[in-house]
């Protein structure tokens, strides 16, 4: 089924013809706790870790099946069916067929309007308007990260996610760490003041490139950009926002509140390419707290380099190093346990299981807090101010297009410090 958008990859999209409408499988509606009715769950966004997503959560509850999926790009929409269909315990619970498989900018819609549960995987752009219109539907929902770009992007997913407690929807995070048992325990045992009084955080995201997708000479500069989205702010947020949100959310996490201020320093030292889009490759910044305490975190994406990944928590009896679960000092401890511990597969359980028991999760708060600290951080970085969380949050600057068409797209403009300035 083709719902709005492209009609098929690398076609030209045109206003002119209203899309057909969708054929609709009725959402189950309301779960009767502890029972066993079959949850109809949609994916929106078929990348890599959006198939991911939904082998998750098939693979969380007895009694689902995948009936819809959505794609800007038909092509990718063709690879994740094949994927999931090809495990042989999932397919038995992959039940797409032709008119459930929506492609373009619209595609969401179709799935939003057939299922119970909604898994939202497409890049990060797209989160608020998706999320939003899930809410009004009444669904159940999985929020890959970041949820926005900008600030309007935020204030309006924020909204949705109020909404969605309000009508007593489920709303999990991909911050898939927040879900991974030795991590809880880890940020237990600080907030137990097994470390004492934190005094300083540090945390370091430096990776690797990621995927370049290429050019073809049929993409017009909006398909270009959608699939190679990684490199341009208005679609990712930038690497602070799109990865490093995962170390953000940690130390915030640690800390038990957010950084009301920040100032930060990057740039683009190697990947420098045109094809690079205007993304930086490196970030270093330091968060402040209200009370005094400051986060220092770095972030890169170079070949070639040193790669670490690691979150520390300073405190007054101890010292905490929550992605390798250990403590040092007055309450030295170290996880261990022989207990399965896929962090990917434990948020889709608890979405699961509280959707069956009518006890619904609410991850907006934080995972829009954590994307409001990448959000600062990226401001901070581009503009060279200082950048208080009220200024990201209530920032006027709106990265969307000035259509979501094939054809045109956003310029590639590269921030630079001291240019810049914080709308």
């Amino acid at each position: 089924m083709k719902y709005g958008g492209a009609a098929a990859v690398g076609a030209t999209f045109s206003c002119s013809t209203p899309p057909a409408a969708p054929a609709v499988l009725p959402a189950t509606g309301t779960i009767t706790p502890g029972g066993d009715e079959m949850l109809k769950v949609g994916l929106v966004g078929c990348g890599g870790r959006g198939t991911g997503a939904a082998a998750n959560a098939l693979r969380a509850d007895p009694n689902v099946k995948l009936v819809a999926m959505a794609d800007t790009f038909g092509d990718h929409l063709e690879n994740s069916l094949s994927t999931l269909q090809a495990q042989e315990d999932l397919a038995p619970k992959v039940d797409v067929d032709e008119e459930h498989r929506f492609t373009g900018f619209d595609g969401y819609k179709g799935v939003i309007e057939s299922c119970d549960v909604v898994l939202l995987a497409t890049s990060p752009y797209f989160r608020p308007q998706h999320v939003e219109e899930a809410v009004a539907a009444g669904r159940h929902l999985f929020v890959e990260k970041p949820v926005a770009t900008d600030g309007p992007g935020l204030r309006k997913i924020w909204a949705a996610c109020d909404k969605a407690k309000e009508k007593g929807l489920s709303v999990v995070s991909g911050l898939c760490y927040r879900y991974e048992f030795k991590k809880k325990e880890t940020i237990r045992r600080i907030h137990d003041g097994a470390i004492g009084d934190i005094v300083a955080m540090q945390c370091t995201y430096n990776a690797g490139e990621l995927w370049h997708r290429g050019r073809k000479e049929e993409w017009s500069e909006m398909e270009y950009q959608v699939r190679n989205w990684l490199y341009f702010t208005w679609l990712s947020g930038d690497h602070i926002a799109e990865q490093h949100i995962h170390s953000l959310d940690k130390i915030a996490w640690a800390k038990g509140s957010y950084p009301v201020k920040c100032v930060s320093t990057g740039g683009r030292i190697k990947r420098i390419g045109e094809e690079y889009g205007n993304v930086y490759d490196h970030f270093n910044t330091v968060y402040e707290w209200e009370d005094g305490v400051r986060g220092f975190s770095s972030c890169r994406q170079m070949n070639g380099t040193k790669h670490e990944t690691s979150d520390y928590c300073f405190g007054t009896k101890g010292v905490a190093n929550i992605q390798r679960a250990n403590i040092e000092g007055d309450n030295a401890w170290r996880w261990r346990s022989d207990e399965p511990d896929d962090m990917y597969q434990n948020e889709h359980d608890a979405l699961f299981q509280a959707i069956r028991e009518n006890e619904p999760i609410h991850n907006g708060d934080f995972m829009c807090q954590s994307t409001l600290m990448a959000l600062m951080g990226r401001l901070a970085a581009y503009t060279g101010q200082e950048v208080t969380a009220d200024q990201a949050l209530n920032s006027q600057e709106d990265l969307s297009p000035a259509a979501l068409e094939w054809g045109d797209a956003p310029q590639r403009e590269l921030a630079r410090p001291g240019i810049k300035k914080l709308v």
